[in-house]
């Protein structure tokens, strides 16, 4: 018992020295995350305002229940049409099934059966937006999981790179890049120029984190709806803030956040019952990188049960932090990626990339449905098209859940 309390307190103090040792930022970063664009306007430029005049158009699928930043941040609709985005593969071998017709799928709402009103194939290219946990705790726990073999921000840093590298394919797709700790920082808005990509790793590379806080909340509600935060780094202007639009703004692509982060929430404005109904209603899905597992799996047994008067994280708070991942992903129709060791990211990667590249585009008017009240949405599917939905047999991955606006909430034009 006594050896194990002195690990624990050798832990500690090990990581507040590190805390104090670490720079909080090099001078250039401590200035770049503020400075934004030359104007106060909408700063999005959505991709499909570049299309060239060649280019086929994709035909839009509809909007979802959330069109616009305020809506979402409320929870409230401005359409009835609901948007499900779906990915199916086979459970035992994860062959991710393509061909499939709007008749080989069938939506359920609280265990009623919906028309759906809009179908399309994976044939879109994609548009995703990167959120990257960049604070001191994920520092910490890349430093000391590697045993100080390399530096702690590259266990973020990593899956970044490789998936911007990799898997965005000018010219059709496109990325953008917010890194979080006390608050968002958006690093590039919406490129596929490789130039503005090696940007955005060169930045995180040289930086060194600044908050210890993971606002985790704050930033998916920030990529998914919108708001006023700081201006994009890598456009070295003048104006200190900006005005976004949300990743649910943009129509007519396949859209998705891949999260790269603990799971661990410090102090968001936000708290995990909003965040959830924000992710909800966006029907965007969340492919998630899971970080600090082998700082866990090395030390969890030195950590206390609940967090130290220190801030250290304790052992709940992580089991806290992968279940709200688990959740994230579980309802939008994404997908949770625990990644111990660096040689498991290529499979990850691929996987997700596989699957954003495989959705299939649904649709449903619920009608005029205003009770206030969460629904649970199902996807079945028949492969084969024998009448017999083969749900037991593959892997269905959709949004799993909508709200409808209150009674007295008057419709949304």
């Amino acid at each position: 018992m006594k050896l194990s309390q002195l690990a624990r307190a050798l832990l500690v103090a090990i990581v507040l020295s590190a805390l104090l040792i670490i720079p909080i930022a090099d001078p250039a970063f401590a200035q770049s995350r503020r400075q934004p664009p030359t104007s106060n306007e909408k700063k999005n430029k959505r991709p499909s305002e570049t299309t060239g005049q060649g280019e086929k158009k994709e035909e839009p699928p509809p909007p979802d229940l959330v069109g616009r930043a305020q809506d979402a941040e409320k929870v409230t609709v401005s359409t009835q049409i609901v948007n499900v985005d779906t990915a199916v593969y086979h459970k035992k071998s994860g062959q991710i099934v393509t061909g499939l017709k709007k008749d080989n799928f069938a939506i359920f709402v609280d265990g009623q059966p919906q028309v759906i009103s809009n179908f399309s194939t994976p044939e879109a290219p994609i548009t995703v937006a990167m959120v990257v946990e960049y604070s001191k705790w994920s520092e910490i726990f890349g430093y000391y999981g590697s045993s100080g073999q390399e530096p702690g921000t590259d266990e973020v840093i990593r899956p970044t790179a490789m998936f911007l590298t990799q898997f965005i394919k000018p010219p059709n797709d496109y990325v953008s890049v917010v890194a979080f700790d006390i608050r968002p920082t958006p690093l590039t808005d919406f490129t596929n120029d490789p130039a503005r990509i090696n940007q955005v790793i060169s930045l995180l590379l040289r930086s060194n984190p600044g908050f210890r806080e993971t606002n985790l909340f704050d930033a998916l509600k920030f990529v998914l709806v919108g708001g006023r935060g700081d201006s994009v780094v890598l456009d070295e202007s003048k104006s200190d803030k900006t005005d976004y639009a949300g990743l649910v703004s943009v129509q007519g692509r396949r859209r998705a956040v891949i999260l790269v982060a603990s799971g661990i929430d410090t102090f968001s404005k936000i708290n995990y019952g909003d965040a959830r109904k924000v992710l909800q209603n966006a029907g965007i899905p969340i492919y998630i990188i899971g970080t600090a597992n082998l700082f866990f799996k090395k030390h969890d047994m030195d950590l206390e049960a609940t967090d130290s008067i220190s801030g250290m994280p304790g052992r709940m708070t992580f089991y806290q932090a992968q279940n709200t991942l688990k959740t994230f992903a579980a309802e939008t129709g994404g997908a949770y990626f625990p990644v111990t060791f660096p040689g498991e990211l290529p499979t990850v990667l691929g996987s997700i990339n596989s699957l954003l590249r495989s959705q299939y585009s649904l649709a449903f008017n619920p009608g005029d449905v205003r009770d206030g009240k969460q629904h649970k949405i199902k996807v079945s599917v028949d492969v084969n098209g024998d009448g017999v939905y083969d749900d037991k047999e593959y892997v269905i991955q959709a949004r799993q859940f909508y709200n409808s606006p209150k009674p007295d909430a008057a419709p949304k034009p």
